[in-house]
């Protein structure tokens, strides 16, 4: 089996851009009024990993602890302003609470993986450690914007059902109950159905890059569990914690429901 990355060259990275092209001819002949957006998604790409290519190389030389805990806390926090602005039901953009919800689950998740499963040498390796907890934020920052706009939206749609259980006694925690069940589900749903069909319809990019890069096919399977199953691990811990910290701001100090939770950004409120 050959080993190695196939390396590719400038003229064929500049090819790739045919396929935007396609993507724009489609725009266009449907009047999807994508276009713009298509370009400059594809300006920014090109970029963008230009130049985390290049951060990448020096962290990876120098592998330093705080440097390596300063780039995950950075990605923390972009990553929570990311999932907070996809959430049209939520009147406010909760970012403190969304940046404590990935930082846990990562930090937690990402150093159990690290430290006990794979075990590199040194455990804080910038060339595992930061690919691990990107993947871990990619996929929790989708989770919590999920679990956190339909938590708002569900109170939202179950105001009767929450108001009357107010009003026999119930504690805002008992009243929510069901909404914050919903809410951590819908956030769940998309890691659950990636683990239903991966290897069967899909071949996650993890093990895809392994293979591409020369590695053995089992090998790679071998971290591609893990990582599906750590990223389910982790969306969970996180959506429970941000809608844990979430539900109380429906509520007044007195126990009601804000009158907020009826506009949404959505609808320009």
């Amino acid at each position: 089996m050959d080993s190695g990355i196939v390396p590719i060259s400038g003229f064929q990275l500049a090819l790739s851009v045919f396929l935007v092209v396609i993507a724009g001819a489609v725009s266009a002949l449907l009047r999807l009024g994508l276009l713009k957006s298509l370009a400059w998604g594809t300006v920014r790409t090109f970029v963008q990993l230009t130049f985390i290519g290049y951060v990448l190389k020096y962290v990876f030389s120098e592998n330093r602890l705080w440097l390596i805990s300063l780039i995950i806390v950075l990605m923390c926090f972009i990553a929570a302003r990311a999932s907070v602005s996809r959430t049209p039901n939520v009147p406010h953009y909760p970012v403190v609470p969304a940046f404590w919800s990935l930082l846990a689950s990562t930090v937690l998740v990402g150093f159990l993986v690290v430290r006990v499963i794979i075990s590199p040498e040194p455990w804080y390796s910038a060339r595992i450690v930061i690919p691990i907890f990107g993947m871990i934020l990619g996929n929790s920052m989708n989770g919590i914007a999920l679990s956190l706009d339909r938590l708002y939206g569900e109170a939202k749609a179950r105001t009767g059902e929450v108001e009357g259980l107010l009003a026999f006694g119930a504690t805002p925690w008992e009243a929510i109950r069901g909404c914050v069940r919903e809410a951590v589900r819908a956030g769940m749903t998309p890691i659950i159905n990636s683990l239903m069909v991966v290897g069967v319809v899909s071949l996650p990019g993890m093990m895809t890059g392994q293979i591409l890069g020369g590695a053995d096919p089992h090998e790679a399977v071998r971290y591609q569990i893990v990582v599906m199953l750590m990223i389910a691990a982790a969306v969970a811990i996180g959506c429970l914690l941000l809608v844990g910290f979430s539900y109380k701001k429906l509520f007044t100090p007195e126990g009601a429901l804000k009158d907020e939770i009826f506009h949404s950004r959505r609808q320009g409120s």
